[in-house]
């Protein structure tokens, strides 16, 4: 069976074929809803060829929709603009994959449904005891509980899943700085944060070396390239600076500073996730752009010194990590469908 997984997020686009091959794009869904079929048609004609259409989403949250239902119903009408002879199966909360219209019957159910997916393939991994899978992406982070090879999830909507711990909604690049501290360090003083979209946590990974620069990649909160000269100036607007009026020291110690407290925040919430299994955990599997900084996390975390620490991206590949949802429902529907 020839399969491509969509995962058709508010900021990403995310694809994969079932050979492997994945695709991460860049798109501001709430800028441009009406482009969304015929993106989604350009990153799939960059694939091999399928017969079936894998699908989930979480980018009916998007502004540019009243309520997650029309945004569901309009994300789906896109998928059948393009879809060219392709069947398509939406996966849900339930954990199954059913057809657009039972999708747009129960849209709720379909709504942010990729991270079910993810933990449903996962969960193959961990057939036995406790397990946590962590995914960290670009937005958000994910601290979903799996036991003997299911998740056992509090939440399933992203209400429910904010209100229990298992939807942090801080993530690698996208979460804007002034939401993670009022106040940082400079020099030897504390100073306010400008509550602007200066700078976002993808300017604190370049700075520190944590990801690599991208002088092609342009969606920065100034929409200047993702390179560590003008994430400089950035990082300064953070605290109404300019790089004439602050060192690199203090820069990264900023950066150190609010990385440390993104660091605890996620913590937190694997925690709260955590506390509520009973007996040990077993095994926890690592996801996501932002998977180095949940094994910083679980290295330093005495809770978790007896588990088995995985990452998705030596089980499979780097890519695929990064595109796990994607990737998860060609798996699914290759054993399902």
């Amino acid at each position: 069976m020839s399969i491509v997984g969509l995962d058709i997020g508010g900021a990403n686009l995310k694809a994969a074929h079932i050979d492997g091959e994945c695709l991460s794009e860049p798109f501001p869904l709430w800028q441009h809803p009406e482009q969304l079929s015929a993106k989604l048609a350009e990153l799939v004609s960059r694939l091999p060829t399928s017969k079936t259409l894998a699908v989930t989403m979480t980018g009916e949250l998007a502004d540019c929709y009243i309520s997650k239902t029309e945004g569901v119903l309009a994300i789906l009408d896109a998928v059948e603009e393009m879809v060219e002879g392709r069947s398509i199966h939406v996966w849900n909360t339930a954990g199954e994959f059913v057809d657009v219209e039972v999708a747009r019957e129960f849209p709720i159910l379909v709504a942010a449904a990729n991270w079910h997916a993810l933990a449903t393939w996962v969960g193959k991994l961990t057939p036995e005891g406790n397990a946590l899978l962590v995914d960290i992406g670009t937005t958000t982070t994910d601290v979903i509980p799996l036991e003997d090879g299911f998740p056992v999830p509090l939440g399933r909507t992203d209400l429910e899943r904010l209100q229990t711990g298992e939807l942090e909604y801080t993530g690698s690049r996208r979460t804007i700085l002034c939401s993670l501290a009022h106040t940082v360090p400079v020099g030897r003083n504390r100073c306010l944060v400008s509550s602007e979209l200066f700078a976002t946590t993808h300017d604190i990974y370049l700075w520190l070396g944590d990801t690599h620069e991208d002088a092609s990649d342009t969606s920065t909160a100034d929409g200047r390239p993702a390179t560590r000269e003008a994430t400089r100036d950035r990082l300064c607007r953070l605290i109404c600076a300019d790089r004439h009026e602050v060192t690199d020291d203090d820069l990264t110690n900023v950066c150190l500073f609010l990385k440390d407290v993104q660091k605890k925040r996620i913590t937190g919430s694997i925690d709260r996730v955590r506390g509520r299994m009973v007996g040990d955990c077993d095994q926890v599997i690592l996801s996501g752009s932002g998977s180095f900084l949940a094994e910083e996390i679980f290295s330093q975390h005495a809770k978790f010194s007896s588990a088995t620490l995985q990452s998705l991206s030596s089980i499979v590949s780097p890519a695929a990590a990064e595109s796990a949802c994607a990737v998860a429902l060609t798996r699914l529907a290759e054993e399902r469908l």
